[in-house]
């Protein structure tokens, strides 16, 4: 998606993504990682959600990439703690304790920006993206976290009825982008179009939301 699009969205505050809650499927299935203290955690396309500050309170390190510099603002706001800034690439790293957000776009993220990364969580990262970026982005992802054990988090739905974003990204394709450089496991399933009335108002009668674990090979 083109940075226009979602800096709009911020800017009008269309933020359907954004959950004002942890989202349960990270609370759930967090403990099976088994990471220890302090290990890194990698949201790409973080936004300002809730589950960076939980994840914080677990004692873990917490690394985003975020595109809208008013999303990584108000996250840091929200946490209540004021940012170190300093530039970096096109956009700006924001540091304070144990977290860090590098604000711009994530194809100019390095391995070495990252360092060790002990488990990726994408909430809404591969979902938001168009078909013909996504393969180019488990690339990307799998170079810079060295096939880092991952729990994302993928929808399924008739995109005939509605487009995206959020995409539908289906379990065969899930398979082709992680299937040869990790074991998938499907941890969940669960049609969530109930807590969706905008889209039943697109026309969609079923929304499934899917929990994967991605295990290295």
């Amino acid at each position: 998606m083109e940075k226009q699009f979602w800096e709009e969205k911020w800017q009008t505050q269309e933020l359907g993504f954004h959950l004002p809650f942890v989202h349960p499927i990270l609370k759930r299935n967090l403990a099976a990682f088994d990471l220890p203290a302090g290990a890194t955690v990698f949201l790409p396309l973080c936004g300002k959600t809730l589950d960076i500050g939980w994840l914080l309170e677990q004692g873990l390190r917490v690394v985003g990439v975020e595109l809208s510099e008013l999303a990584v603002s108000q996250l840091f706001e929200s946490l209540g703690v004021s940012p170190d800034v300093s530039p970096w690439g096109d956009g700006r790293v924001w540091r304070h304790g144990a977290l860090t957000v590098f604000q711009g776009d994530v194809f100019a993220l390095t391995a070495d920006d990252l360092g060790d990364v002990a488990m990726v969580y994408d909430r809404a990262a591969l979902v938001a993206l168009p078909a013909a970026m996504r393969e180019r982005y488990a690339a990307h992802l799998a170079s810079v976290t060295a096939h880092a054990p991952q729990l994302l988090i993928t929808f399924e739905y008739d995109q005939d009825r509605m487009d995206g974003p959020p995409f539908a990204v289906p379990a065969e394709e899930v398979k082709r982008l992680y299937g040869s450089s990790h074991a998938l496991d499907c941890l969940s399933r669960k049609d969530v179009i109930d807590n969706q009335p905008a889209f039943r108002e697109r026309g969609l009668d079923r929304f499934e939301e899917i929990a994967w674990r991605l295990t290295p090979l």
